[in-house]
């Protein structure tokens, strides 16, 4: 089989497995009655994220470098102030968790994620997470561009 072959297969397999999860009421997004609460349930093991504390998070400064996650990544996440500073609204709220939890613990290096998450909490990182997976997203999937 060939790896384009494969790569579809696992596509589509994603697909649907979260087509079945958005239909069964399981999925990552959330209702406008929901604005309060995130996901229940984490890959990264935390508890659940609150979206408006992640948005007070996100907007007061860190002690480690006085900035703001908003002051680096711009408003919602989609406007970082370095080209090389990743858009993070609407990224994935796992994704954000795994990552700040990786900064946290010194297995990601960054001069200044490094520091700023080194004082995060698990409750924090889970808000965090919250708040920006929720933001809209100016991600795009750049598969198959050349």
């Amino acid at each position: 089989m060939t790896t384009a072959v494969t790569v579809q297969r696992l596509a589509i397999a994603l697909f649907a497995a979260l087509a079945l999860a958005a239909c069964s009421g399981q999925g990552g997004g959330h209702d406008a009655g929901e604005e309060g609460s995130a996901q229940k349930s984490s890959s990264a093991g935390l508890p659940d994220g609150r979206i408006a504390v992640g948005e007070q998070l996100a907007n007061a400064k860190g002690k480690a470098t006085g900035q703001s996650c908003v002051d680096c990544h711009g408003p919602e996440g989609n406007a970082p102030i370095d080209p090389t500073y990743p858009k993070i609204g609407g990224q994935y709220a796992d994704y954000i968790a795994h990552a700040l939890q990786q900064y946290r613990k010194g297995e990601r290096q960054h001069a200044l994620m490094t520091p700023q998450a080194a004082g995060l909490g698990d409750q924090d990182i889970a808000d965090l997470a919250a708040y920006f997976g929720s933001r809209p997203t100016q991600l795009r999937n750049l598969q198959g561009i050349h």
